[in-house]
């Protein structure tokens, strides 16, 4: 299973968040405590005043070539476990993520 799906207007994508990592980058897709499919990411930035957030949309928003206003998190803002609403042409961002984690 993957860890996203298309939606209304967009997809939607669950992840894992890893602050404080010694790189930006992906770890793979694992699954959750629920057994649900999770994208496992490590960011560099500290989770501090939102400011791990902040570089997870600018990372996605870079690496799918998306605007970072086309990104929010739906749920887990303090979590490490988040869900994440990308907004435009729900194909496109299925194939840019496909491609992406190929």
């Amino acid at each position: 299973m993957k860890p996203y799906a298309a939606t209304q207007g967009g997809v939607r994508l669950a992840l894992r968040l890893t602050p404080r990592a010694s790189r930006n980058g992906v770890d793979g897709i694992a699954d959750d405590a629920e057994g649900r499919p999770v994208l496992r990411l490590r960011l560099v930035a500290p989770p501090v005043e939102g400011a791990a957030n902040k570089a997870l949309i600018a990372f996605l928003a870079k690496t799918l070539s998306l605007r970072k206003t086309d990104i929010t998190i739906r749920s887990g803002e303090t979590s490490r476990v988040k869900i994440l609403h990308l907004a435009g042409d729900s194909a496109a961002i299925l194939h840019k993520l496909d491609n992406w984690l190929a």
